[in-house]
């Protein structure tokens, strides 16, 4: 069981890091989520004002929660418009999320215009910045969640202290009371208390989600990515007119290793096998374990490209051996792949993966060893 000192220690290194590709690919699926949910809230929203105003709230009130939501719904098209094109955009998330807090500190200043008690206790409108933070959790992002709850943060004890600046005398409102110092502590401690709370939910989901999405053995992405991520790069290859290639790759007879050696120095020579292909690869080019010996690889290189790179990782592989333990006689290690390209095989994950797999068998029968780009071997 993780101390809290560990998990904060944990906490403030996945600050650091660099979010992975399945990270980003469920960032990009919860920000077009938030989007879509703030158009619905948005036009949701849109009764306020008339509530408000036929429970006899001051016009004010009324025109400022008016122009408030019209803006949110505005710009939520906006929003939505460049959650949902095929450009992720790094930066979407946090400036989205900026908006959401930003336009609940606009509300809140045009009701300060009309009533200055109203700015501070108005509980429908502050409860707002709590959504907006409670969002983030959706978007994978422990930055996002802690630029949401520090603005919301910033922005409310700022609001509240320049009400009290200006005000001449007691801020007291026959609708909403009188402005309370205890109150308003209450409510920064709140928004304190939710924004650390949704940071360790997302905290968590995104280590889930790393466990989910990587093999335990080799550390490398598992069938969890190949089904999630790969065939959104492919959509979008198609959609740009890109070219890119699929080779699937399988260690030839490892099942030997496996009987002679043993499973725990299999174990040994598939990490071997992994590091000697991994550090040939750049980081955008995506190295999958599909289950066993077998592994997936996308390239962003055309057919001819991609069999030369396949060549080089074959040689290397063949040319450092494993070495089961200090002393032991080296075992030489090699692959067969089979390579598809995008367009010119198929336009889809399911399309290549079938005529790589078909190549790979004709690498298999020809004497293993190899890499087969086109169908006649």
């Amino acid at each position: 069981m993780s101390t809290l000192s560990e998990t904060l220690a944990d906490l403030s290194a996945a600050l650091r890091e660099r979010p992975d590709d399945i990270l980003l690919e469920v960032a990009a699926g919860g920000e077009l989520l938030v989007a879509r949910l703030r158009v619905f809230l948005s036009a949701l929203l849109l009764g306020l004002p008339l509530l408000n105003h036929l429970a006899g709230g001051t016009p004010g009130e009324t025109l400022a929660g008016l122009a408030g939501v019209v803006l949110v719904l505005l710009l939520s098209q906006l929003w939505l418009h460049l959650a949902g094109s095929e450009r992720r955009r790094a930066w979407l998330p946090s400036v989205s999320s900026a908006f959401d807090v930003s336009v609940v500190s606009f509300v809140l200043v045009l009701l300060a215009l009309n009533d200055p008690v109203a700015a501070l206790n108005s509980t429908v409108v502050w409860s707002c910045y709590l959504l907006a933070v409670f969002a983030t959790a959706l978007r994978h992002d422990l930055r996002v969640t802690l630029l949401a709850g520090s603005l919301a943060l910033g922005q409310s004890a700022l609001i509240w202290l320049g009400v009290v600046a200006m005000a001449d005398g007691p801020l007291v409102s026959a609708t909403y009371g009188e402005v309370s110092t205890g109150t308003q502590l209450q409510r920064i401690v709140l928004l304190a208390a939710v924004t650390i709370v949704t940071t360790l939910t997302v905290f968590r989901t995104q280590r889930l989600t790393r466990i989910s999405g990587t093999d335990g053995l080799t550390g490398l992405p598992n069938r969890t990515y190949l089904n999630t991520r790969l065939p959104h790069l492919v959509a979008r290859a198609r959609a740009r007119g890109e070219t890119l290639s699929l080779a699937i790759v399988d260690l030839d007879n490892f099942r030997h290793i496996n009987t002679e050696l043993g499973h725990l120095a299999g174990d040994r020579a598939l990490r071997h096998a992994v590091r000697v292909l991994r550090q040939q690869l750049a980081r955008e080019e995506p190295m999958i374990r599909a289950g066993g010996e077998e592994f997936v690889l996308l390239l962003r290189l055309p057919t001819g490209a991609a069999w030369e790179r396949l060549e080089a990782l074959r040689q290397k592989l063949e040319a450092e051996p494993f070495v089961p333990e200090p002393g032991a006689e080296p075992r030489k290690l090699t692959l067969s792949a089979g390579v598809a390209n995008c367009p010119q095989d198929a336009n889809d994950l399911s399309g290549l993966m079938k005529r790589a797999d078909l190549r790979l068998r004709l690498a298999k029968r020809a004497g293993r060893n190899r890499v087969v780009a086109r169908d006649e071997a």
